[in-house]
C-alpha cells in the first residue's frame, strides 16, 4: 500500500506585468519550483506585459512536499534575468481545494528574506537541575541552504536565542550542506511563554549577512515532551510589511492536488475483471456498465475518466475492444457522418486519449526532426498583408529593404516547404505506425462503412476546412497554400486507407516483433564528464555524445545512428540526482549514481542544455529504476575533489551523503509505463463519486424488471453486472477504511510554531 502525490499545473497567462526593458515591455517566463526546486520553465514570450502560455504539466511528488511556486521572470540576453514576482500557494492551501485552484493570482514582491529553503538539524531536550532546569540545543547540521554568494554557495552560521541570550555556532565556509554539531545550554523558567528561536545566516565579510531562514520552538511543548530530534523547515522571515500586492501584475493559474492511497492489486482485481468481462461481452453484455458509467459522468471530468479507462484496458490489451464498443455506441446515437466524434462524448475523449497514449511516440519520431529544423532555422514567416513587420525581415542580398510583396512570396514558400515535408514524412510512416493504432482505425473504417454505407468515402474530413470556397473567401491571404493543401488532402486519404490496410494476422506479427525490440525511453544529446588525471572539474571537460535509455540500460554514441555502447545497467542504478550549480559551474548538471560489474560505487555527470530538459532526463531514469534493490536515500549533491567533497567538506568519499534523494519527483510523460494500481484506484474514485446514482439507477432497472438482483447462492456475487459492481465499490470502501491513516508521514515538527 502507497500513497501517491501528484501535482496537475495549467499555466495560463498573465496580466498587467511591470517593464523591465528600456522599450517599455518584458519578455516573460514562468518557472515552477517545488520546495525551491526548479522543475519546469515555460517557454519565453517576446515583448509582451500580457503574455500567454497555457502550458500544462503532470508532477508526481513525494506526499511531504511543501509549497509550489510560480517566479514570472524576464528574460535577459546580455545580463542577468530580472524577477518581476511570484505567486506561492502551499500544500494546505491546495488540500482546501479538492477540486483545485483555478483563477488569477497576484504577484508578490520576491523579498529575499523571504527566499530561503533547506532544513536543520536539531536535537532539544529538557535537563533536570538540582536548582533548576536547562534547555539543551544541540545544532547537528543543515542541508540544501540557499546559495547566497557569488559562487554557489554560502557561508553559514547559526544564532540561537533564548530569553534575550544570544549563542553562535562557528562559521562553515562555502557550503550548503554545513556540519556544526555544537551543543548550547540555557537556563530555563518553569512556566515560560519565551520561544526559542534558532536562525541560520550566510556570513559576508563586507555587507551585512544574509538571512537563511529560521525555525520556532514552542518551549512549552518542549517541556511536555523532554526531548526530541528531527529535521525542521526553515522557514522565512515575515515579520517586515509585505509591498502592497496588485502592482506587479497578476497570473492565472489551473492547479490541483491529487492524494492517492493506493491498494494492493489483488483488491482492484474485482472491479478489472467486471470492467474487462463488460468490454469483452460488448453491446450484446446484459449490464452495460460502459454506457452507464458515460450517462452519469459528468462533461468536465469524461476527459479524465476516458484516460483513466483507456489506460486501463490498455493494461489489460483490450484498448482496441474498448474503443470498438465506444464506436458502436457513438454510431447507434449518430444520424449523419459528419457529426461523428464531434461532441464531448467517452468515444471521442478515449480515442483522442489513445493516440497520445499509443501514439506520441510515433508522431515524435515522424514529426520531430522536421519541427525541431522550423525552430532552428528560425525565419519570419507572415502571410497577412496586414501584419507584415518590414523591420523584422532584414535585407536582402543587394542590402535593401525587401518589399511587402517580397516578404509574402518568402514566406509562402517557407510555408509550401514545410508543409510538403510534413505531408510526406506522414505519408511514408505507414509501417512504423504502431499496429494496435492501425488495427483501431480499421475497426472504426469498418463500423462506419457498415453504418454509413453510401458515406463511406466521405469518412476523411477537408484538412483545417481550408479546402472550401467559404475559407477561401473568409482568409483570402491563405490562398498561395490552396494547391499544396489540396495535394495534402488527397496524399491523407491515402494514406489513411494504406493505414487500415492491415489484416489481423499482419497485427499480431508487428505486435510480436514490437515486443521483440527494446524500445528507448528517453534519447537525445547530452554532454558526459570522465574524470582523467588530478585535473580540476570545470564546464570544458564535457564531451557531447548521443544517450538512449531503455529499460535495459543507459547507453551513448558518437552520433544517432552510431554503434551504441551500455554506459550502466539499468538494475545498477542506484539514484539519479542534479549536481549543485558550484561543481561545474552550471546549474543543469545531473548524476548518475550506480554501481560496476564488480559492485564498487560509481558516478556519471551528464550535462543537460536547460533546466526542462535536465528534469524530463531525471524523471525518466527515476522511473525506469524506482524498482532497483538499493537505492539510495541521501546522496552528496558535490563532487568529491582533492580529498573531501564539494558539498559538505566531508572527507570520507564513502560518506553516505549529505542530502536527501528525490526519487519520488518525476514528471508525467504519455510514454510513461503504465501503473495499473493506480488507474483501477483513480477508476474507483470516480464509480465511487456516482455510486449513489449508481444505486438508484439499479432501484429503477430492478423494478422495471420486477425483481432485484438475485444471489446465486450463499456468499456469492449476484448475476446483475451493476448489482457487482455495487458490491465491488462497497467492498474497496471497506478495504480503505481498514488501511492505515493516509495522513502524510513528515519530520518532527509539532514544535514549530508557524508563523502568519
Amino acid at each position: 500500500m502507497a500513497k501517491r502525490s501528484s501535482l496537475s499545473i495549467r499555466i495560463v497567462e498573465g496580466k498587467n506585468l511591470p517593464a523591465k526593458d528600456i522599450n517599455g515591455s518584458s519578455d516573460p517566463y514562468c518557472i515552477v519550483k517545488v520546495d525551491n526546486e526548479p522543475i519546469i520553465r515555460t517557454a519565453t514570450v517576446w515583448k509582451t506585459l500580457c503574455p500567454f502560455w497555457g502550458e500544462e504539466y503532470q508532477v508526481h511528488l513525494p506526499p511531504t512536499f511543501h509549497a509550489v511556486a510560480f517566479y514570472i521572470m524576464d528574460e535577459d540576453a546580455l545580463s542577468r534575468d530580472d524577477v518581476i514576482g511570484k505567486v506561492c500557494l502551499t500544500r494546505d492551501t491546495l488540500a482546501a481545494h479538492p477540486k483545485g485552484f483555478s483563477g488569477w493570482a497576484h504577484l508578490t514582491e520576491v523579498d529575499p528574506d523571504e527566499e530561503v529553503q533547506g532544513e536543520i538539524h536539531l536535537r532539544l531536550e529538557v535537563v533536570p537541575g538540582t536548582q533548576a532546569s536547562r534547555l539543551r540545543c544541540s545544532v547537528l547540521e543543515a542541508r540544501d541552504l540557499a546559495p547566497k554568494d557569488r559562487n554557489g554557495a554560502s557561508d553559514p552560521f547559526v544564532r540561537v536565542r533564548y530569553n534575550g541570550r544570544t549563542q553562535e555556532t562557528s562559521i562553515v565556509k562555502k557550503s550548503c550542506y554545513p556540519r556544526w554539531n555544537e551543543t548550547f545550554e540555557f537556563e530555563l523558567e518553569e512556566g515560560t511563554t519565551e520561544a526559542l528561536c534558532v536562525e541560520a545566516w550566510d556570513w559576508d565579510l563586507v555587507s551585512r549577512n544574509d538571512f537563511l531562514g529560521k525555525v520556532v520552538v514552542n518551549v512549552q511543548r518542549l517541556w511536555a515532551a523532554q526531548q526530541e530530534e528531527g529535521w525542521f523547515q526553515l522557514q522565512p522571515d515575515q515579520s517586515k510589511r509585505r509591498r502592497e500586492e496588485g502592482n506587479l501584475g497578476s497570473l492565472q493559474l489551473e492547479v490541483r492536488l491529487r492524494d492517492e492511497m493506493v491498494l494492493p492489486s489483488g483488491c482492484y482485481q474485482p472491479l478489472v475483471q467486471l470492467l474487462c468481462r463488460e468490454v469483452k461481452l460488448g453491446t450484446q453484455g446484459p449490464g452495460q456498465l460502459i454506457p452507464l458509467i458515460e450517462e452519469m459522468t459528468s462533461t468536465e471530468c469524461r476527459q479524465e475518466v476516458a484516460t483513466n479507462l483507456l489506460k486501463l484496458f490498455l493494461g489489460q490489451g483490450l484498448a482496441k475492444d474498448f474503443l470498438d464498443l465506444l464506436f458502436q455506441l457513438e454510431l447507434s446515437r449518430t444520424s449523419e457522418a459528419n457529426t461523428l466524434f464531434r461532441s464531448n462524448s467517452l468515444a471521442s475523449k478515449s480515442m483522442e486519449s489513445f493516440l497520445k497514449v499509443a501514439g506520441m511516440r510515433y508522431l515524435h519520431s515522424v514529426l520531430g526532426p522536421i519541427i525541431d529544423k522550423v525552430f532552428e532555422e528560425k525565419k519570419y514567416v507572415e502571410l497577412d498583408p496586414s501584419k507584415v513587420e518590414v523591420k523584422d525581415v532584414g535585407c536582402s542580398g543587394l542590402h535593401r529593404p525587401q518589399t511587402e510583396a517580397e516578404v509574402l512570396e518568402q514566406s509562402a514558400q517557407t510555408l509550401r516547404a514545410h508543409l510538403g515535408a510534413l505531408l510526406c514524412a506522414l505519408c511514408r510512416s505507414v509501417r512504423t505506425c504502431p499496429a494496435v493504432v492501425r488495427a483501431t482505425f480499421r475497426q472504426l473504417f469498418q463500423r462506419v462503412r457498415e453504418r454509413f454505407p453510401s458515406a463511406q468515402h466521405e469518412a476523411v474530413q477537408n484538412v483545417g476546412n481550408m479546402d472550401t470556397p467559404a475559407s477561401r473567401a473568409k482568409e483570402a491571404w491563405m490562398e498561395p497554400l490552396q494547391p499544396t493543401v489540396r495535394q495534402g488532402v488527397a496524399q491523407l486519404k491515402d494514406f489513411i486507407r494504406k493505414l487500415v490496410d492491415i489484416e489481423e494476422k499482419e497485427e499480431l506479427d508487428l505486435q510480436r516483433a514490437l515486443s521483440l525490440q527494446t524500445q528507448p525511453v528517453k534519447e537525445g544529446p547530452l554532454f558526459i564528464h570522465r574524470t582523467k588525471g588530478k585535473g580540476p572539474l570545470t564546464s570544458s571537460s564535457f564531451k557531447k555524445l548521443y544517450f538512449s535509455l531503455t529499460t535495459e540500460a543507459l547507453s551513448f554514441a558518437k552520433t544517432p545512428s552510431s554503434k551504441k555502447s551500455a554506459l550502466i545497467k539499468l538494475a545498477n542504478i542506484r539514484a539519479a540526482e542534479k549536481v549543485e550549480e558550484k561543481s561545474f559551474g552550471n546549474s543543469h548538471v545531473m548524476q548518475v549514481i550506480y554501481t560496476d560489474d564488480t559492485g564498487r560505487p560509481q558516478t556519471a555527470y551528464l550535462q543537460c542544455k536547460c533546466v526542462n530538459e535536465l528534469n524530463q532526463w531525471l524523471s525518466a531514469l527515476r522511473k525506469v529504476s524506482i524498482n532497483n534493490t538499493g537505492l539510495l536515500g541521501s546522496y552528496h549533491p558535490g563532487v568529491f575533489r582533492g580529498d573531501k567533497w564539494s558539498c559538505c567538506h566531508q572527507k570520507d568519499k564513502t560518506d553516505l551523503g549529505c542530502d536527501k534523494t528525490r526519487s519520488r519527483v518525476t514528471l508525467q510523460e504519455w510514454n510513461d509505463p503504465l501503473d495499473h494500481d493506480l488507474e483501477a484506484q483513480l477508476i474507483y474514485r470516480h464509480l465511487r463519486g456516482m455510486e449513489a446514482a449508481l444505486r438508484e439507477k439499479h432501484r429503477e432497472l430492478s423494478a422495471g424488471a420486477g425483481a432485484g438482483s438475485v444471489l446465486t447462492g450463499p456468499g456469492e456475487a449476484p448475476k446483475d453486472p451493476l448489482a457487482q459492481l455495487l458490491q465491488v465499490l462497497q467492498d474497496l470502501r471497506e478495504a480503505h477504511s481498514c488501511s492505515p491513516a493516509s495522513s502524510p508521514s513528515s519530520e518532527t515538527n509539532c514544535l514549530l510554531e508557524l508563523q502568519t
